[in-house]
C-alpha cells in the first residue's frame, strides 16, 4: 500500500543517463508557438459552429468561461512546469507531489486525451485532403478514406499525415519547431483574413435573442447539452494544448523562464483570436444557418457572398492543421517517455537518438495512434478527450496547493498569483465542466480509468514478484 502514495524523485539532467538525455534546443519563441499551434486548431474551426448550435449568440460567454477556467489552469501548470523542469506534464507533477497512484490514473487520462485529439484531427484532416484532391481531379476511393464502421476498410489519408508529422518529430525537435512557426503563422493570417472580409457585413441583430438555451446547462430532447454552460463543456476542447508545452521541459533552453511565457503566452494570445473571430462570426450570420456546419468560417464566407475567400480559407486551413497534430504527438510521445522511465512501460523505450530526440517511443506512438484513427470513427467518442484533460487540469492545481502547504519553502521561479483563489477556481471550473459533458461520455471515461487501474494494479503486482524474485 505504502508503494501506491509513493513520491516520485526529479532527475536533473547530469543525474540521467545519457541515452536518456534530450537536446535542450527550444526557446519561448517556440514554446508559444507549439501553444497557439496546438490551440488554435479543430476548435475555432469547427467548434465555433457546435457552440453557437448550443448556447446562440452567447457562445461569447461561453469562450469566456472556458478561457477563465484554462487560464487558471494554465496559472497552476507554469508554477509546476518552472518548478518542476522535467517532461511528463501532469503526470510528472502529480508523481513528485501527490504519490504514484493518481500520477497514473493522471497519465491514464492523458493517454485517452492526446490520443484522442491526435486521432480526431487526423480524421478531420482526411476529410479535407480528399475534397481538395477531389477539386484537383484526383479521386480517393471511399474504401481508402474511411474506416470499417464507415464503410470502409482503412482511412489512409489519416494515417498518412500522423506518418508525415511522426517522421518529422523522429528528424529533430529544432527542425519540427520551425515548420511549426511557419505554419502557425499560416493559420494567424487566415484568421485575420476571415475577420477582415466578414468584419464588413456586422449585424448587432444578430445576437438577439442572446442566450435561447439559458445560461446554465440543460438537457436537451436529443441528450445534448445546451446552454451558455453546457456549450463551454465542448468549447473547452478548443482552448487546451498548452499543456503540450509542458511536455517540452527538458528541451527547452531556459525551463525556469521559457516555460512560464510559453503557457501563458500561448493562453493569452489564443483566448484573444477566438473572441475576436466568434463575435464577428455571429456577428455576420445568425447562429441558425451556420450553428450545425463542419466548416462554419468557410460556411460564414459563402453565406456573405466571399467564396473565393472561403476556398482560401478552407486550403489554408488543411495546410495548418498539422500543427495541432505536431504538438500533441509531441506531447503524447515525451508522457510514454518518462512513464517508460518510471517502469510503467519497456525502459528501451526510453532511448534518446543521436539528434536528441526520443525515436523509439515516438514511432510507438504514432503506430498506436495511426491505428486508432484509420479504423475507428470518433465523432461520438471525441468529448471523451475533454475529461481526460479536465482530470489532470484538476491534478495540477491541486498540486499547487499541496505543495504551498507541504513544501512552502521551495523554489519556484513563477509563483501563480492568489494561489488559493486561482487553484480552486481551477478546480472547481473543471469539476462543474466535467459535470456538464453528456452522460455517456461520463460513464466510457469511468471505464477507461477502471480498466486502467486495473493495469496499474497487474503492474504493481509484477514489480512486487519481480522485486521478491
Amino acid at each position: 500500500m505504502a508503494s501506491l502514495f509513493k513520491i516520485k524523485t526529479i532527475l536533473h539532467d547530469d543525474d540521467r543517463p545519457p541515452e536518456h538525455r534530450m537536446a535542450r534546443t527550444l526557446g519561448w519563441p517556440s514554446l508559444v508557438a507549439l501553444g497557439v499551434g496546438a490551440i488554435v486548431g479543430t476548435g475555432i474551426l469547427t467548434l465555433i459552429g457546435v457552440g453557437a448550435d448550443r448556447a446562440g449568440p452567447a457562445v461569447l460567454l461561453s469562450f469566456v468561461v472556458a478561457g477563465i477556467i484554462c487560464a487558471c489552469a494554465a496559472l497552476c501548470y507554469a508554477e509546476m512546469a518552472t518548478m518542476i523542469p522535467a517532461s511528463g506534464s501532469a503526470y510528472t507533477y502529480s508523481y513528485a507531489v501527490l504519490g504514484e497512484i493518481f500520477a497514473w490514473v493522471v497519465g491514464w487520462s492523458l493517454i485517452l486525451e492526446y490520443s484522442l485529439v491526435v486521432s480526431t484531427v487526423a480524421v478531420g484532416w482526411s476529410g479535407y485532403a480528399v475534397g481538395f484532391l477531389k477539386g484537383l481531379g484526383v479521386i480517393v476511393p471511399a474504401a481508402l478514406a474511411n474506416g470499417p464502421a464507415l464503410g470502409g476498410v482503412v482511412n489512409l489519408p489519416a494515417i498518412a499525415i500522423i506518418a508525415v508529422v511522426a517522421g518529422l518529430l523522429m528528424l529533430g525537435t529544432r527542425e519540427s519547431a520551425r515548420l511549426n512557426m511557419v505554419l502557425v503563422i499560416l493559420k494567424i493570417v487566415t484568421l485575420a483574413l476571415f475577420v477582415a472580409v466578414a468584419l464588413p457585413h456586422f449585424d448587432a441583430g444578430n445576437f438577439d435573442p442572446f442566450a435561447p438555451h439559458g445560461y446554465g446547462s440543460v438537457d436537451g430532447a436529443d441528450g445534448v447539452k445546451y446552454g451558455v454552460m453546457g456549450a463551454a463543456a465542448i468549447i473547452f476542447f478548443a482552448f487546451y494544448g498548452f499543456d503540450a508545452i509542458s511536455t517540452a521541459a527538458e528541451e527547452a533552453k531556459r525551463p525556469e523562464r521559457d516555460l512560464a511565457i510559453g503557457i501563458i503566452g500561448s493562453m493569452v494570445a489564443c483566448t484573444i483570436i477566438y473572441l475576436v473571430v466568434a463575435a464577428v462570426a455571429v456577428g455576420a450570420l445568425p447562429v441558425a444557418q451556420f450553428g450545425k456546419s463542419p466548416e462554419p468560417l468557410a460556411l460564414i464566407l459563402r453565406s456573405i457572398g466571399q467564396g473565393q475567400v472561403a476556398t482560401i480559407v478552407a486550403a489554408a486551413a488543411a495546410i495548418a492543421l498539422p500543427t495541432v497534430l505536431l504538438a500533441f504527438l509531441y506531447g503524447q510521445s515525451r508522457i510514454f517517455l518518462v512513464m517508460a522511465r518510471d517502469g510503467f512501460l519497456p525502459l528501451g523505450l526510453a532511448k534518446i537518438s543521436a539528434r536528441g530526440t526520443p525515436v523509439r517511443i515516438t514511432l510507438l506512438t504514432a503506430v498506436l495512434v495511426a491505428i486508432v484513427a484509420g479504423l475507428m470513427p470518433l465523432d461520438e467518442i471525441a468529448s471523451l478527450a475533454n475529461a481526460g484533460t479536465l482530470i489532470a487540469f484538476i491534478a495540477v492545481a491541486a498540486c499547487v496547493l499541496v505543495s504551498r502547504r507541504r513544501d512552502s519553502d521551495a523554489r519556484r521561479p513563477f509563483r501563480t498569483p492568489l494561489p488559493w483563489l486561482i487553484a480552486p477556481l481551477a478546480i472547481l471550473g473543471c469539476i462543474y465542466l466535467f459535470g456538464s459533458l453528456q452522460s455517456k461520455t461520463q460513464i466510457a471515461f469511468a471505464i477507461w480509468n477502471a480498466i486502467g487501474l486495473g493495469v496499474y494494479f497487474l503492474n504493481v503486482l509484477w514489480r512486487t514478484r519481480a522485486g521478491r524474485a
